[in-house]
């Protein structure tokens, strides 16, 4: 059974609520009436949602299943019987989004270095693992090979790891990430595994190669990646049926293990510990090394259709109605993830059972308020996560309404305060926007504090759904848990970590985990109250004056 704590319980929570110091963003009335509203999220609520999606029946929900496609008939039925619109295509909850799946064929493929005339094979899984390709069946690269440090050109941060090199017609070998001493989400941005390819077809590259700095297998180890990657990638069509982020100059790409990263570098010019030591500084370290590299990708495709689920509540002010807040959360997971193992099903409780799940009672909550908010709030349950965010990128490009109607996005994924009782909240995205000011009020109503972002080598900014609608120009937060637990014999930083290295993305996300109800209920209203006042606010969120996202996708709305 699970464990149910807080130190500052969930009822008690409104009454911080009402007592709330400084200036009021919200009438008398929208106080009261949001107060009410959030009393409708209940943790039992949540935690019955997250039992039926996680359940062995669902087969882990895998992007395209018979298992998805139970998830989000009930996410439907749910809006449905809360007397929310249907807002999806055609006048019903769904939008169908197109996907390619490759995968890769192992024993027609093949990676092997090239030093004077003489080929060494390396070991697929052992000393690299690499994906299929996207835009072609079989696609063969030899070519010579170029370190070019991150692999990242960033002129607003100064900063050019093609600076000095040239890689026309060679493989572009690159670090995992981004220099850290960017900001935490400008960070996540040039880490962006599609920024990079962008960047490097950009520059004449026909190859992509990855090597992995020794302290992330502290966290994720090679024999958890190489079964990720295994089971292959997805790509959503566009109405050509080309493959979106995709480029068909970029013929071959691999993700080496240490041993392989070593063979790779034999003979360069700077060894292994003295390029991890200096990216570590944030310095580039860009030079040629003294081999060709011949790689052959064969790869399947599957066409498979899956479905985003899109309820609505209508706003009340005329002028307000046809912009919309937009609350999200994936539905999906990784299906049957591990086949050899008594529980082979991967039942995504946390990751993201529980994010679906508080973004359908905070569609309980609006859809009970006796006058709803000026604007319209849209709830869209997205499909695909777990394989590069397609459902999301998919409905911001072919949104069900227009784009430029979108205000804002509230993104939940993991909800917080599950897997420990937290005290803080990091709202990744906030501190680009307006947003920030809703998110400040929001959890000084709620009894949180703010903190910055504690793992920003996890690029978590771009690794969840809001992330597809900055790159479309609407400001977005992503709710995610700080490390401060509310019961001082729990160690929120420790149990985080733990989960990350050892149920994550394994058949142990399940219902027997140790989960805090309540303290998941109390960020949902967080989450809740974020949206209630933007909608209820006058202006729409803005991008702050010269903010790197707000410069790079901000559209005239």
């Amino acid at each position: 059974m699970s464990k149910i704590f807080i130190a500052v319980s969930f009822a008690a929570s409104t009454a911080i609520f009402c007592a709330a110091s400084g200036a009021q963003e919200l009438s008398p009335a929208d106080q009261a009436a949001a107060n009410v509203a959030i009393k409708v999220i209940r943790p039992e609520a949540i935690a019955a949602h997250m039992r039926f999606l996680s359940d062995d029946l669902l087969e882990g929900r895998q992007t395209g299943s018979r298992g998805h496609e139970i998830a989000a008939q009930y996410v439907a039925t749910e809006l449905e019987a809360m007397g929310l619109q249907p807002a999806g295509v055609s006048g019903t909850w769904f939008q169908s989004v197109p996907l390619r799946k490759v995968d890769l064929v192992p024993e027609q493929s093949s990676f092997e270095l090239v030093r004077e005339g003489k080929a060494q094979t390396l070991i697929f899984g052992q000393d690299y693992i690499m994906d299929g390709n996207p835009r072609a069946t079989d696609a063969s690269v030899e070519a010579g090979a170029v370190f070019v440090g991150f692999g990242v050109s960033a002129p607003e941060f100064n900063y050019d790891d093609y600076a000095g090199v040239d890689v026309r017609g060679k493989v572009a070998v690159m670090m995992r990430g981004a220099p850290p001493r960017f900001p935490s989400t400008e960070r996540a941005y040039f880490s962006d595994g599609v920024v990079k390819a962008r960047n490097a077809a950009a520059h004449g590259a026909v190859g992509i190669i990855t090597v992995i700095p020794p302290e992330f297998f502290e966290r994720y180890k090679w024999d958890w990646i190489v079964p990720q990657v295994r089971a292959g990638g997805m790509w959503w069509l566009d109405p050509q049926g080309v493959p979106a982020d995709t480029h068909p100059e970029i013929r071959a790409s691999a993700l080496m293990n240490g041993s392989g990263a070593e063979e790779l570098f034999k003979g360069a010019a700077k060894t292994l510990p003295e390029i991890f030591a200096a990216s570590r500084e944030s310095k580039s370290e860009s030079f040629e090394l003294p081999l060709k590299v011949k790689i052959h990708r064969v790869s399947r495709y599957t066409p498979i259709e899956s479905r985003n689920v899109i309820g609505k509540l209508k706003g009340s002010d005329p002028a307000h109605a046809k912009e919309y807040v937009v609350f999200t959360a994936h539905m999906d997971h990784l299906g049957i993830c591990r086949p050899a193992e008594q529980d082979a099903v991967c039942h995504g409780a946390w990751d993201n059972a529980s994010g679906t799940s508080a973004v359908l009672e905070v569609a309980r909550a609006f859809s009970s308020l006796r006058r709803v908010p000026r604007r319209s709030i849209l709830f869209v349950f997205v499909t695909g996560e777990e394989k590069g965010l397609r459902g999301s990128d998919y409905f911001a490009h072919y949104p069900t309404v227009p784009i430029e109607k979108i205000v804002a996005d509230v993104n939940i994924d993991g909800a917080p305060g599950m897997i420990y009782p937290n005290k803080d909240i990091v709202p990744l995205g906030a501190e680009h926007s307006s947003l920030s000011k809703n998110v400040q009020a929001a959890a000084r109503k709620m009894g949180y504090t703010i903190s910055p972002d504690t793992l920003p080598e996890e690029v978590i900014f771009i690794r969840s759904d809001q992330y597809s609608f900055v790159k479309q120009g609407v400001p977005a937060v992503f709710m995610t848990p700080g490390r401060q637990s509310a019961d001082p014999k729990l160690d929120g930083a420790a149990i985080f970590n733990k989960w990350i290295s050892s149920i994550y993305h394994t058949p142990q996300d399940n219902m027997s985990q140790p989960f805090y109800f309540e303290s998941a209920a109390r960020s949902t209203a967080l989450s809740f109250l974020v949206g209630y006042e933007v909608a209820q606010q006058p202006e729409r969120p803005t991008w702050n004056a010269g903010d790197s996202f707000g410069t790079k996708f901000s559209k005239k709305q």
